[in-house]
């Protein structure tokens, strides 16, 4: 079987976030724990649903989670995990995505692929960009 490559590119709403504090003390930088939900246009159809942990260092966070896609890339349906690697920092926040290899499902079974995004703060619509292949 050949390999199918592509890049997908789109944008993606933020559609609900619920960051709770889990460890504060004081003098310390503070850990969070973010539920968020995602709308998906472009190559990427569908939603999103993701966990964040956090810790804020003054104005600034580093953060790590796990989103589960589920929808259309590039026609093809089913879902994926992406692991999230990132930083906010000077008003933006920029994530690196890898693609859990083993997760896909449906037309997506096999899915291998990284991308990421650059969210500034107030920007409803954020541009993502994955770099994906199957098979």
């Amino acid at each position: 079987m050949t390999a199918t490559t592509g890049k997908a590119t789109g944008s993606f709403t933020i559609k609900g976030w619920d960051e709770q504090p889990y460890a504060e003390a004081e003098g310390a930088p503070k850990l969070t724990h973010a539920r968020v939900t995602t709308g998906y246009t472009g190559d990427l159809e569908g939603e999103g649903s993701y966990g964040l942990l956090m810790v804020y260092h003054q104005a600034d966070a580093t953060y790590t989670g796990y989103e589960r896609f589920s929808g259309t890339l590039g026609g093809r349906e089913g879902s994926f995990v992406l692991r999230l690697e990132g930083g906010f920092q000077d008003g933006a926040a920029r994530t690196t995505w890898t693609v859990v290899e083993g997760t896909g499902t449906g037309d997506l079974t096999g899915l291998r692929g990284e991308g990421g995004y650059l969210a500034r703060q107030g920007e409803a619509e954020v541009a993502y960009e994955l770099r994906w292949s199957l098979g």
